[in-house]
């Protein structure tokens, strides 16, 4: 685990087994605004981070410059700490749909990646992730990465108020299906603001029980993950990276969304 200053705050789960969860869903004009600041430096961290993404590095030194960019910027690396996970972000590569942990590997030619970070800073978190081409990368890994980034802004141009919480996967799963894509239902978008995971649930799926109401000034991810095969999956015995279970390529895309009057506004960008 990589160290960090005393003098940046830490969230309250860091040392403990277990988070606190359970927040309002509906955030107060302040918590956005500090909202927006952490969304924007985990942009910005991401991107610096994906820009590095080469044949012969290792995710552990992705992991290196994602966290010394969010100590540069003030802010503590959420994932530091969270339920036991031991390093700034997460790194997962071709079949490993999420929660990869950095290490000593080393990316090869041809690979595709996933970047997950999050920004905690003055109370309040920003999660973001993309999925980077490593090299020179074969078509279908392509598509099923340029599709992955248009059905995350598919189901967020669906966020507006008054609607279902459930029109956002019934979008991504509409188009994920044109090309025969499996949508991975066991890890879903969330609540986020003081706590990093609200309890608020955001399937990527069309959910019939995810009936509630999207409404202003709530806060939430939409992170989709698609596979070229099943979306069904492996735990490894680490305890957190996830695997396909046909070991077939899967890509994710996240932004963590604030709900407007009219809309939304994507909180994580650059």
């Amino acid at each position: 685990m990589r160290k960090v200053p005393s003098s940046i705050p830490r969230p309250e789960y860091v040392g403990k087994k277990r988070p606190k969860t359970g927040e309002p869903d509906v955030k107060s004009p302040e918590i956005i605004e500090r909202m927006r600041v952490a969304g924007k430096i985990a942009a910005q961290a991401l991107q610096e981070v994906g820009a590095n993404v080469r044949p012969g590095i290792t995710t552990d030194e992705l992991d290196a410059i994602g966290h010394e960019f969010l100590l540069d910027h003030g802010a503590y690396p959420s994932t530091l700490g969270y339920r036991g996970f031991p390093k700034s972000l997460c790194t997962s590569i071709n079949e490993v749909i999420c929660h990869g942990i950095p290490d000593d590997t080393v990316l090869r030619d041809g690979d595709i990646i996933n970047i997950d970070i999050t920004a905690f800073i003055d109370g309040v978190h920003g999660d973001t992730d993309a999925t980077f081409l490593c090299g020179d990368v074969d078509e279908e890994s392509r598509l099923l990465v340029e599709r992955t980034r248009e059905a995350a802004m598919r189901g967020i141009r669906a966020v507006k108020p008054g609607r279902a919480l459930n029109v956002i996967g019934r979008v991504i799963e509409s188009y994920a299906k044109r090309f025969g894509y499996g949508v991975v239902r066991d890890f879903t978008g969330h609540g986020i603001g003081t706590t990093f995971h609200s309890g608020l649930v955001v399937p990527h799926y069309d959910d019939p029980s995810a009936t509630t109401l999207i409404e202003p000034g709530m806060t939430f991810t939409v992170e989709p993950m698609l596979t070229l095969g099943t979306h069904d999956y492996d735990i490894w015995k680490d305890g957190w990276t996830v695997v396909t279970k046909d070991r077939k390529r899967t890509a994710q895309f996240e932004h963590t969304l604030l709900v407007t009057e009219d809309g939304h506004e994507i909180l994580t960008l650059p």
